[in-house]
């Protein structure tokens, strides 16, 4: 019986890419070669043991277990490890004429409760009460009327409202914008709070020595037909975590400073408040399909 000869730690590597040859699709193939050869690279350079291995697969397995219609642990682990925005970066090179985007978060609910301009997206949340408005154009400073606003954020808990038990929804909405492409609205004053930590990423951060918190931000995805939609977030000035976001999802150009004013100061739709209320002011660019 003639014995088969041993087979190399590289010639493994390009046995498992040439399996993939016969894809009929060129975009799979091309992704799922490249997928093997940087995976079997960070097997070589780390001499990855079994039991390392094993404690990877009981890692994801305990990931998927974890995730839900409104928990998304996967992607937790895209966004604490950099790669969703760094997907957004891949993705959007060179576009500084349009407003810039950042990761999407976990939290993301369709069919959000629409509420008319000027309404309150809070639905009975907790926090600061704060007034939001600005344009949607397109990269000539063209009007977009009736673009799709969806806005989402955590309450002043730090909690989303998918991440209680009582199925109510609070702190989203959608709106559109009025036919001079503008828009406004009453939020929370976004506050830092942690993404869910008491799952495998939570374990992940623990092991590093890193903080679960991001940044205070209120969520934003615009839409409107002939457009490519825009996921994106405004962070609050002065926040003390702008710095060490654990998504990385900080853009110098999402920060806006939300101006907070005393009891009893006047609101733009006089609108009677009895503590105080912040304000900020966000222009929106899409950028043409």
């Amino acid at each position: 019986m003639t014995e088969m000869p041993e087979t190399t730690e590289q010639e493994l590597t390009d046995q498992v890419v040439a399996s993939f040859d016969t894809a009929k699709d060129e975009r799979f193939r091309d992704v799922m070669q490249a997928l093997v050869r940087h995976a079997h690279a960070f097997v070589r350079e780390t001499r990855l043991t079994e039991a390392e291995w094993g404690a990877a697969i009981e890692f994801l397995t305990a990931s998927g277990h974890i995730t839900t219609d409104t928990r998304q642990e996967f992607v937790l682990l895209s966004d604490v490890l950099g790669i969703s925005m760094l997907t957004v970066a891949v993705n959007e090179p060179g576009l500084a004429e349009s407003t810039e985007s950042t990761v999407l978060g976990p939290f993301f609910v369709q069919d959000s409760p629409e509420i008319e301009l000027g309404g309150d997206i809070a639905g009975g949340a907790k926090g600061e009460p704060s007034w939001v408005d600005g344009t949607v154009t397109d990269t000539d400073g063209n009007p977009v009327p009736g673009a799709r606003i969806e806005v989402w954020e955590a309450d002043d808990d730090g909690m989303y409202d998918v991440q209680y038990d009582d199925g109510a929804l609070a702190g989203r909405a959608h709106l559109f914008a009025d036919a001079e492409g503008g828009y406004r609205f009453w939020a929370l004053t976004p506050t830092p709070y942690p993404i869910p930590d008491d799952g495998p990423v939570g374990l992940l951060l623990q092991h590093a020595g890193r903080s679960p918190m991001r940044a205070s931000h209120l969520h934003f995805k615009v839409t409107a037909p002939g457009f490519h939609p825009l996921i994106t977030h405004i962070f609050v000035a002065g926040d003390p975590g702008l710095d060490s976001d654990s998504v990385f999802g900080v853009k110098k150009s999402l920060i806006r400073p939300f101006d907070r004013h005393r009891a009893g100061t006047p609101t733009p739709d006089s609108r009677r408040l009895e503590g105080s209320w912040t304000s900020a002011g966000f222009d929106i660019v899409l950028r043409k399909k």
